[in-house]
């Protein structure tokens, strides 16, 4: 749990938007490496997908996939005053961004300002925040200091620290999906360590641009035509004061959130029994998505190559997309410890 943990935290503070996932792949391939085994391809697409394939013959094909990219701001104009207008690159809810701190790729720091309250008109109060009316603060006093930094078509995420808080929960930017991301590669390390003897066709598929809209999934996906695939996510949930239980979608630290079926996907029921069958059996915790919302890469993995069966295991995640993600150290454990029973169980999926 320790390792999974160290893993978490140093892929979540990489800088990688989508688009810009580079350094997020470039580190994660520096830690798989010395654990890959004789056989093993550790390889990129052009689109700057990352594989790690384990090859046995005459087994199904099990895809692993989690997404590398986190949202982010991408820099459209630089105003007189040297303050920077920005697009969002992945979905915000514009009321959260006010005020937030943020990093450019060249590790230039700024604010996310808007008109202070005391100076908005009553309508102002009460209608949305447009991202149009913000801009990011990077304390330059005109266009031509900001252009001495920075350029349109720049990146910025969130920048705020890891924290861990309460009862084992989790504070960070990116959470989504570097959770996945860090529990693919210590089932890496594990095999290797562990001498395991995978009875599947194995792919680990660390994928670009899901937040986008536009992922790259399913080129990864057309590439290696999984018979099974393994989608490991954050889930959006409001297990918070003043929502409906039946809203609420699931809870943090009751395990790893397995769903039915979300705005993308229909998942495999045969997949999915076989994965609760062994959480039972091994006394894994999970719990069952109770609301039809989102969405993620498992949409392109199923409908790519001829099509696929398969199922997502998520982390409850409060205020997800935004700088101040909250997930339960225990969910991650428990989504590990799930893919851990499929990838060791003694009657594979067929």
């Amino acid at each position: 749990m320790r390792e999974l943990l160290k893993l978490n935290k140093e892929l979540c503070l990489l800088f990688g938007p989508s688009g810009y996932e580079d350094r997020v792949s470039q580190r994660i391939k520096e830690l798989i490496a010395p654990y890959r085994l004789e056989n093993s391809e550790l390889f990129s697409d052009k689109v700057g997908n990352l594989f790690y394939h384990i090859p046995r013959e005459n087994a199904p094909r099990l895809m692993i996939n989690a997404h590398m990219d986190e949202v982010g701001f991408m820099v459209t104009s630089i105003n007189e005053d040297g303050s920077l207008k920005f697009g969002g690159v992945g979905g915000f809810d514009n009321i959260i961004l006010p005020s937030k701190r943020v990093v450019c790729e060249n590790g230039l720091n700024g604010v996310i300002l808007s008109k202070p309250v005391h100076l908005l008109s009553k309508n102002e109060r009460s209608s949305p925040v447009e991202m149009d009316s913000l801009c990011i603060d990077i304390g330059a006093e005109s266009k031509k200091e900001a252009e001495e930094h920075v350029s349109i078509g720049d990146y910025f995420t969130f920048d705020l620290p890891y924290v861990e808080f309460g009862e084992g929960l989790i504070c960070s930017k990116a959470l989504d999906d570097r959770l996945g991301c860090a529990v693919m590669v210590r089932l890496i390390m594990e095999i290797k360590e562990k001498h395991l003897d995978v009875p599947y066709d194995l792919y680990f598929a660390f994928t670009c641009r899901e937040e986008l809209g536009y992922s790259a999934c399913f080129g990864a996906s057309e590439r290696i035509k999984p018979d099974y695939g393994i989608i490991i996510e954050s889930k959006a949930v409001s297990d918070i004061y003043g929502v409906d239980e039946e809203r609420q979608v699931a809870s943090l630290g009751e395990g790893g959130v397995i769903s039915y079926a979300d705005r993308g996907t229909i998942y495999s029921r045969e997949l999915i029994e076989h994965i609760m069958a062994l959480c039972d059996k091994k006394e894994i915790k999970y719990q069952v998505n109770k609301f039809v919302s989102g969405g993620n890469d498992s949409a392109n993995i199923q409908k790519s190559a001829g099509g696929a069966k398969v199922s997502v295991i998520s982390s409850a995640s409060r205020y997800i997309h935004s700088s101040s993600n909250v997930i339960h150290k225990n969910d991650m454990k428990s989504i590990y410890q799930a893919v851990y029973a499929v990838l060791t169980d003694e009657n594979p999926l067929k």
